[in-house]
């Protein structure tokens, strides 16, 4: 939305240029939801060792019973919306 009323105010600026500054992630995540869960696991310190001995998110997921359970702020850890991909990256860095 910003960028269109940019675009209004100097129509001149470069397409490429506003193209790429429409980032559909969140902070740097896949989605909320992705995220969220990562934020919690990152910075729990429970959550963290645990995850530390893990070697997936799934694995993680099922050690700690979280099949059913969502973070304080409400995205499941089971979430069809997660990017398991991008979580799994996350626990093999820890």
């Amino acid at each position: 939305m910003i960028w269109r009323l940019i675009n209004q105010l100097n129509p001149h600026i470069p397409h490429y240029l506003t193209q790429t500054m429409t980032d559909q992630t969140y902070n740097g995540w896949a989605n909320w939801e992705t995220w969220n869960v990562a934020l919690w696991i990152e910075n729990d310190e429970g959550f963290y060792r645990e995850a530390r001995r893990c070697y997936s998110y799934p694995n993680f997921v099922e050690r700690m019973g979280f099949a059913s359970s969502a973070t304080p702020d409400g995205a499941k850890y089971d979430s069809p919306e997660l990017d398991i991909a991008e979580l799994n990256e996350m626990i093999e860095e820890l």
